[in-house]
């Protein structure tokens, strides 16, 4: 019980900290204390932000065992405040922008009012998602909330449909697109390294390339989704800060993995070792993005109230940093204390991730959304990582299943039961097989996610068109 009420605690004491900053720094007016529980609200989706997003960027790197719980707690907690602090500014105030109608004409009250509404019921159900272990879009959820609240408080011309809808076409398009980069970049690994006689030989070829490939990725996807706040480059700046990224991955890692490739066997589970640096880098670097974007989720409402509340008072407003600090620390809370249970689901409970396999899943995130980026197409990180994480798992399902058909496989006792002796040789061979396609790939649980997908925004604009009634009778 303690170990359940401690992380609560500390939970509630951060959302009063919260009310209690807002309070502080807003001057005194008759809607002060809506923007309060609104701060309130957004420092609570700020830690379902952090409890379940956290998992598409370290939970590959804690299933390969590249990481412990608590590095990965570490990792994920820094990084993503810092990515919060340093480069969220940016892209907080488009969240709502984009999802109402210009034509909706919210006065202030109502703009606050449909705000909270989507913040608590986006928050709601991120929290039952993390209580059952299934990753979703907070982005999703987020926007669910805001249309069901603006359709409660206006009827259906308060949305941008061609904008939702976009972002429904992201549902399909996210998770195929980062399993689709997995799944090519896992077999070009497996055909360049991990398959030739020579292993070591192979690795000191392709790794650095590998990493200077990553850090040539990395680098342009921070340019161009995580410091627009700072710098907002061209295409042709944006290259050759790759280029040049890419050059300084090649020089550090081709002499490291030279000098490191000499104390180990010529074996795949020795030379997985030689991605566990980069893996970890890439962690890192996901979660520092993943702050810089994410945050909006928390405090696109929060500024579209607090905007709401000094244009009815006739003040100037900006983003100011008071509402960042709140976005990063419920971040930052919500991985340490509530983090693990989807880590657990993402790293360890669809397939079997080695070092390898988890760098092509962090790799193909940064690259899935890079490319959409240039694209112009909406994609959900989320929807990216863990769709990366079932190509891997197809992609070796397959090719397990491939071998087994090209080859004679003895059936092993353990999956065979007494009432099977008697079965031909190929009855028992087929079901060795649909074993081991489950053992490769956890069907069941590809399915729960998947229906925690279909259902997020659906069920986030129902619980916001709710909250929305209940808040609307208490203030008018």
């Amino acid at each position: 019980m303690p170990r359940t009420i401690l992380p609560l605690g500390i939970a509630m004491i951060f959302l009063a900290l919260a009310a209690i900053t807002a309070g502080m720094v807003l001057p005194a007016g008759p809607m002060q204390w809506l923007v309060i529980i609104g701060a309130v609200a957004a420092g609570y989706m700020a830690l379902n932000i952090g409890a379940n997003d956290v998992a598409n960027n370290v939970g590959p790197a804690v299933g390969a065992k590249a990481l412990t719980m608590g590095m990965a707690l570490a990792i994920a907690a820094s990084f993503d405040a810092a990515g919060a602090l340093l480069a969220g500014g940016d892209v907080v105030d488009t969240v709502a922008n984009d999802i109402i109608s210009l034509n909706a004409g919210f006065s202030s009250l109502t703009m606050i009012q449909v705000m909270i509404s989507a913040l608590l019921a986006a928050a709601l159900w991120v929290n039952a998602s993390t209580f059952v272990g299934a990753p979703v879009s907070t982005t999703h959820a987020i926007i669910g909330g805001i249309v069901g609240a603006a359709v409660a408080a206006a009827g259906m011309g308060a949305v941008s449909w061609p904008t939702v809808g976009m972002i429904a076409v992201s549902w399909m398009l996210s998770p195929v697109l980062g399993a689709v980069f997995a799944a090519g970049l896992h077999s070009a690994i497996r055909r360049t390294i991990t398959r030739r006689a020579n292993k070591l030989a192979a690795a000191r070829i392709w790794v650095p390339i590998l990493v200077a490939a990553m850090s040539g990725i990395f680098a342009m996807y921070l340019a161009t989704k995580a410091l627009t706040q700072w710098w907002q480059p061209g295409l042709v700046p944006t290259l050759l800060v790759g280029l040049a990224a890419a050059a300084i991955g090649y020089l550090i890692s081709m002499p490291w993995v030279r000098m490191r490739s000499l104390g180990l066997n010529n074996r795949k589970k020795q030379v997985a070792t030689l991605f566990r640096p980069p893996l970890i880098v890439a962690a890192a670097l996901l979660s520092f993005a993943h702050g810089a974007n994410d945050v909006a989720n928390a405090l696109g409402p929060l500024v579209a109230i607090v905007r709401a509340a000094h244009l009815a008072a006739n003040d100037a407003f900006h983003v100011v940093p008071w509402e960042l600090a709140i976005g990063a620390a419920g971040i930052a809370v919500g991985i340490a204390l509530f983090g693990p249970r989807v880590i657990h689901t993402v790293g360890e409970q669809i397939t079997k991730l080695n070092e390898i396999r988890a760098f092509c899943v962090a790799l193909s995130a940064a690259v899935t959304v890079l490319t959409a980026s240039v694209l112009g197409l909406p994609v959900s990180s989320t929807h990216v990582a863990v769709g990366a994480v079932f190509g891997v798992g197809f992609v070796r399902e397959f090719l397990a299943i491939r071998n087994m058909n090209g080859a004679a496989v003895p059936v092993r006792a353990s999956l065979v039961d007494a009432s099977t002796l008697n079965d031909r040789p190929e009855q028992a061979l087929a079901r060795e097989r649909r074993n081991e396609r489950r053992y490769l790939v956890r069907r069941l649980k590809v399915a729960q996610i998947a229906a925690a997908w279909v259902v997020t925004l659906p069920a986030s604009a129902i619980l916001a068109a709710t909250v929305y009634r209940v808040l609307l009778a208490f203030t008018g």
